[in-house]
């Protein structure tokens, strides 16, 4: 089983990624997602536990949310079984995103 980080990207301006995929079947992944805008004006990003690497209306957890310049915000506590993906998106370049955490068998 995985620990620790578990994913990490610089987004691409207007394009989802995948931070990090599920585990395999029978394992869930518990992870905290870390957003960094590099830049000093501020950004909008959008996050989201998605069947695919482009999610539908209702699996997005941000929409939007704006960053200020300079700063980070996290996302805690999300559990990601087999098949689900935590995406991320930027309206512009430099953007860091980690997710962290750990995987462990589902009961």
């Amino acid at each position: 089983m995985s620990n620790g980080r578990l994913g990490a990207v610089d987004l691409a301006a207007t394009t989802n990624t995948t931070v990090y995929a599920g585990p395999a079947s029978g394992k869930v992944g518990t992870v905290t997602v870390s957003l960094c805008n590099r830049n000093s004006t501020p950004v909008r990003i959008r996050l989201a536990l998605a069947t695919s690497s482009s999610p539908g209306a209702a699996e997005w957890v941000w929409y939007d949310k704006l960053i200020p310049g300079n700063e980070s915000i996290e996302r805690t506590g999300i559990a990601v079984d087999n098949g689900k993906q935590v995406v991320a998106y930027s309206d512009v370049a430099n953007v860091s995103v980690v997710a962290y955490g750990f995987e462990e068998v589902s009961s």
